[in-house]
């Protein structure tokens, strides 16, 4: 990395802390609505004095929750404390939490929608009262303690903003929630991030690369490493449209973005299944993956492209996925 691209991303004395994730609201690319509302609330907050609402962040996995997390921690100047729904199993482990931190801190907690239903209700009055009421021993020696907690701001991210229940819900001041990119943000952050990897990199070989991250930064930041391996084994690391054609096509991801385990998908129910109907988990058995995953991580994207259709029978591929396969239609 030159001296100016390390001054450019305020990491000239320590060049190898600079990560391809954003640090301020200036760098994050894209998710223009959503940024506009969470740095307008975070002026307010700041020009006040006072401690940020609650933020509660939903989308697909991959598209800059936690980064938004951070950089509203930065822009506060207030410290983070990071942790997950399922690592959060008993009321101790959140009083833990809670109670280490400092007026305005922050809490990130990733996944919330995951979270044991005995903690979530520990967590109403903390979010609304700032206090904590922990049950002590059992039986007639059970008693309750209440703690003060410092005033704090809970930002919670899920992929699945209709698995939280109505009343965490409705404490969350702040709700956003995050939409896949175009090709043509995608494209500006993959040269950001090749200018921080050190890579040269065309524009037509961004745009290349945009196109098959099927709207997701994480999956284009994963994408451009690896066509980086092949520029730097194959192409002197200059990445121009070409090489990353090669380099995608060697990782088995299409033109169209779709990679091995897409086309499976869609190759089952159109030969094994004469296009659908067809139940979840019979496509999950015949392609030997989990129907969770098919569902969270695979059906989205291709529901979203067309390829799929959800039916009261079953999934049903679309004229499109005919097209793409280079299949005639059935009759």
């Amino acid at each position: 990395m030159t001296e100016e691209t390390r001054e450019k991303f305020g990491m000239k004395d320590h060049p190898f802390e600079l990560s391809l994730r954003p640090s301020d609201f200036s760098e994050f690319k894209g998710q223009g609505k959503v940024v506009e509302r969470l740095e307008l609330a975070v002026d307010a907050a700041r020009g006040r004095d006072e401690v940020l609402d609650h933020v509660l962040l939903s989308g697909p996995p991959g598209l800059g929750k936690t980064s938004l997390a951070y950089i509203i921690a930065n822009s506060m100047g207030v410290n983070v404390k990071a942790t997950s729904g399922p690592v959060i199993d008993k009321p101790a482990d959140l009083a833990g939490v809670l109670t280490s931190l400092e007026r305005g801190d922050i809490v990130f907690i990733d996944e919330i929608h995951r979270m044991q239903k005995t903690v979530e209700e520990y967590l109403y009055s903390a979010m609304e009262d700032f206090v904590l009421d922990i049950m002590i021993d059992q039986g007639p020696n059970a008693r309750s303690v209440r703690l003060e907690i410092p005033r704090f701001t809970l930002i919670g991210a899920t992929t699945r903003s209709g698995l939280i229940s109505a009343p965490l819900r409705s404490r969350f001041g702040i709700t956003n929630r995050l939409d896949y990119y175009t090709h043509d943000i995608l494209a500006s952050i993959i040269k950001r991030s090749a200018l921080i990897l050190n890579v040269d990199i065309e524009d037509d070989g961004a745009k290349e690369i945009a196109r098959r991250s099927r709207g997701t930064p994480r999956i284009a930041n994963n994408l451009l490493k690896r066509v980086r391996d092949y520029a730097q084994v194959k192409a002197d690391n200059i990445i121009t449209k070409d090489v990353a054609d090669k380099a995608l096509t060697m990782l088995d991801i299409d033109e169209h973005g779709l990679d091995e385990m897409d086309k499976r998908i869609l190759e089952t129910i159109v030969y094994k299944f004469a296009g659908g109907p067809v139940g979840l988990n019979t496509i999950a058995v015949s392609v030997g993956e989990e129907a969770g995953t098919i569902e969270e991580v695979y059906e989205p994207y291709l529901i979203q492209e067309g390829y799929i259709n959800r039916t009261p029978k079953g999934r049903v591929v679309t004229a499109l996925c005919y097209e793409r396969l280079d299949l005639p239609m059935p009759t």
